[in-house]
């Protein structure tokens, strides 16, 4: 993550709040591929901004460990992988986001904490929590503004992952969800902003690279095997993250990457 993507999310946040109607609170939605550095530079713009502004994070948003074994149960398996549309409590989210714009200068509101290692939610004590009535609300997340595909179910498997679907019955739960749920909460968006990887053979190198660093914050060295875990996981996420790149989501302000994340140009309007 580069200074350079720090400084033009900062921007369009401040763009986005100077554009706002007075009293409106913006809900702003941050998009990249994992590891593309979204969640670090927005806690450093959110940081360096004057106004307060209440940075999340989607993957805050998961369902439980427990909801999502008898989503798998009930509908497909690869559900209990957490990530792909269908995956996250977007009431909790929702709940969240309302609870924010309705603050006054002395509320504190908590917001959800998932522990990916743990792969699972964590205890309300240990939330994390806003103080005061924000300038702007926005979430970062790998899929924010992405948009559906009915043909995706039908499409021949990208890989492993995708193989092992059988009939498309998981690739049909998520463009449903997409179609339905996400696109409800897209809606109520008042501007994005996508960080654009130059194609999807980096993604790899950027998770692992992410999954090294959350290791690294337990001073501890990534398992040999995570690497493999994670070369896996990510599979779960390749139709949908080439989609994006592609250009399969909502319009607005992308900041384009190369495949070391630095900015190599900014289009579309600032204030998108």
């Amino acid at each position: 993550m580069t200074k350079a993507i720090v400084l033009a999310v900062q921007d369009w946040i401040a763009r986005s709040i100077a554009a706002a109607a007075p009293g409106h609170v913006p809900l702003l939605f941050l998009s990249g591929p994992q590891g593309a550095g979204k969640s670090t530079a927005l806690a450093a713009a959110c940081a360096a901004l004057v106004p307060p502004v209440a940075g999340l994070g989607l993957d805050d948003f998961y369902l439980t460990r427990a909801e999502r074994a008898e989503l798998a149960r009930r509908v497909s398996p690869l559900l209990h992988v957490r990530g792909p549309p269908g995956t996250h409590d977007l009431a909790l989210l929702q709940a969240a986001i309302n609870a924010l714009r309705a603050a006054n200068d002395n509320t504190v509101t908590p917001l959800p904490v998932f522990d990916k290692l743990a792969d699972d939610r964590a205890a309300p004590c240990d939330w994390r929590r806003f103080t005061g009535r924000p300038a702007a609300i926005v979430v970062e997340g790998w899929l924010m503004g992405a948009l559906p595909d009915p043909a995706a179910p039908d499409a021949p498997p990208l890989n492993q992952i995708e193989a092992s679907d059988a009939g498309g019955v998981w690739r049909r739960y998520q463009e449903d969800a997409l179609a339905g749920p996400y696109a409800d909460l897209w809606d109520r968006a008042d501007g994005y902003c996508h960080l654009a990887a130059p194609g999807n053979a980096c993604v790899a190198d950027w998770r692992l690279q992410q999954e090294a660093s959350l290791w690294q914050a337990r001073d501890e060295a990534m398992p040999a095997e995570r690497r493999d875990w994670v070369l896996r996981f990510i599979q779960h996420y390749e139709r949908l993250t080439r989609r994006m790149i592609a250009g399969g989501r909502r319009p607005g302000t992308l900041i384009h990457l190369d495949a070391g994340r630095a900015v190599t140009a900014i289009t579309g309007p600032p204030g998108a």
